[in-house]
């Protein structure tokens, strides 16, 4: 069963503490990993993507990127 589109994600930049706004494409699976710079300082973040299938939701965990 592949994800299905669900509201606009979100994650908390892992630099300066500002929330963003970000699209997961559900087309590229249940768990994803990516880089997305923060909308607010311009600094990238490593995204962890994961598909919760009960809460219909993606989870988003940042972490600086290398």
């Amino acid at each position: 069963m592949k994800p299905e589109h669900t509201d606009s994600p979100s994650f908390t930049c892992t630099y300066c503490g500002e929330v963003n706004a970000t699209f997961v494409d559900p087309s590229q699976g249940k768990t994803q990993k990516y880089i997305e710079d923060c909308q607010v300082c311009c600094r990238p973040n490593e995204l962890s993507v994961s598909y919760d299938y009960k809460t219909r939701e993606f989870l988003i965990q940042a972490q600086p990127s290398q």
